[in-house]
């Protein structure tokens, strides 16, 4: 491909500081029928780029139970009440209302395209139609998210090649989805993916996630990359290592949070998720937190790296899971709506398209890792962990990633809270043997923002050593030379 494959440098000192952003009366937005503004419209303009935009995009998925472990056991709370046309019909709704026009990406379990109860075959119907109205995509999710965790690579690349055939066959007119969610998945699934079904683009890592659900695996980078064989945490180290198959988040963490292990009070998982915010908050605070964390990509975000991107996986079940899990009778769909018509307000030249485009345009404009240069700062929201004393700067790219961590009104020095080298031999789990979890699929090594380890201690970065300041120096001698703040 002929392509430029940068990312546009910004002075640092020329970025104003985005340190979160006041709720203050936030209107739901209408917009008129007669000027339509779909991301189906978006993508046929002459020149839609990745550089120089910002995108949102936004994933649901249809299941029976909560944890799908295989194509014949489940755990968790029965949701088969709760999944029917008429939760659908008002989460496109909502969708529509804040944000019209928006292309949105669906994914089906293998037991939700399996069921044959009138509920699952209408629900089925009713999102073809999506398809076909609206431009969304429809999908495949193996495995509750934890494929891996519960089966072995050879199984999970049946249940990929199978699932995939069964969505192409319910949606019918040759279709074929043209990305894939899985919550995680290994390098050696993504890279059937990619030579054996010809898809190239995968929500195949949750980005931070650490003692939470049914699986971790910290240690990525946020943005997408390319994975490497050796691990899908890990970006490809060059031609030979590559994976074609975009490997992207499934859910824009506020980065302050993520520095947290587990679901306790600090919510590391808290950021554009419902379920953290406005199901666990309420519909002002959820929409404040959910704001400030878009804001860290659409504001300071897109000035460091020419684009920005915020992906949110929002669960069927979540329409109603109320009758299920409680939530305070809460259903978040008020927060929905409000959070996407305030996005529409603030940056209205956002697109929001599915998962499978968004990731074709990265793949369009990169055709490897080697310039990549993710650069992120944000400041906290003062929700959660999210304190609101605290600055975070990350640097990612293909040999590692690097957060800096300091109280910025105290204007302390800051210190080195994650280095994850990617130029150091990688390794994935075995294979779980029947009937058994392999939870950890984390990549970690130097130090991890987490601070689960011994090591995992807050430290000057001046303390790395002559080799490892030397790799940071390459990147970013500023660093090194000039010290951090």
């Amino acid at each position: 491909m002929n392509m430029k494959h940068h990312i546009s440098k910004f002075r640092y000192a020329k970025l104003m500081a985005i340190v979160g952003i006041a709720f203050c009366g936030l209107s739901v937005l209408a917009q008129a029928a007669d000027q339509p503004d779909s991301a189906a419209q978006l993508l046929k303009e002459p020149g839609l780029q990745l550089l120089g935009n910002r995108f949102f995009t936004f994933n649901t998925v249809v299941r029976v139970r909560q944890i799908e472990t295989s194509r014949d056991v489940a755990y968790g709370p029965d949701e088969s009440s709760i999944h029917t046309p008429e939760e659908a019909r008002a989460f496109r709704k909502a969708v529509e209302k804040g944000w019209p026009g928006a292309r949105i990406t669906w994914a089906f379990s293998w037991l939700a395209l399996k069921d044959k109860r009138p509920n699952y075959r209408d629900l089925k119907k009713l999102v073809v139609s999506y398809h076909k109205k609206y431009g969304d995509e429809i999908t495949f999710v193996p495995g509750g998210f934890f494929a891996n965790m519960y089966n072995s690579r050879q199984q999970v690349n049946r249940d990929l090649h199978d699932g995939l055939q069964m969505v192409s066959d319910m949606v019918g007119e040759g279709y074929r989805p043209k990305s894939v969610i899985a919550g995680f998945l290994s390098a050696e699934n993504l890279q059937f993916l990619a030579e054996e079904e010809g898809i190239h683009v995968c929500q195949g890592n949750i980005w931070s996630q650490y003692a939470i659900d049914n699986g971790d695996g910290d240690g990525s980078i946020s943005y997408p990359y390319y994975p490497s064989r050796e691990h899908f945490c890990k970006p490809a180290q060059g031609k030979e290592d590559l994976i074609d198959c975009v490997n992207l988040d499934g859910w824009t963490c506020d980065f302050l949070n993520a520095r947290f292990p587990g679901s306790s009070v600090c919510a590391s998982r808290q950021g554009v998720g419902p379920i953290e915010t406005v199901l666990r908050l309420g519909t002002e605070q959820g929409t404040k937190e959910m704001l400030a964390t878009t804001a860290a990509h659409f504001d300071t975000g897109f000035a460091l790296n020419n684009f920005a991107w915020v992906n949110c996986i929002w669960e069927l079940c979540l329409v109603e899971g109320r009758k299920i899990y409680g939530y305070k009778g809460r259903n978040g769909l008020d927060g929905l709506v409000i959070w996407l018509s305030e996005m529409r307000r603030r940056w209205p030249e956002a697109k929001c398209i599915t998962q499978g485009e968004f990731g074709m345009l990265w793949r369009k404009q990169f055709i490897n890792n080697d310039n990549l240069n993710y650069r992120f700062v944000q400041r906290g929201s003062g929700i959660g962990g999210s304190d609101p004393d605290m600055e975070i700067r990350w640097f990612m790219n293909k040999d590692f990633r690097l957060a800096l961590l300091r109280d910025w009104k105290a204007n302390t020095p800051e210190n080195l809270i994650d280095f994850t080298r990617y130029d150091l031999k990688a390794q994935e789990p075995a294979d779980p043997k029947p009937g058994q979890h392999t939870r950890n699929w984390s990549l970690l090594n130097r130090l991890n923002q987490k601070g689960i380890r011994p090591q995992d201690k807050p430290i000057p970065i001046g303390q790395l050593n002559a080799d490892e300041q030397a790799i940071i120096k390459r990147r970013y001698p500023e660093l090194i030379n000039g010290g951090s703040k």
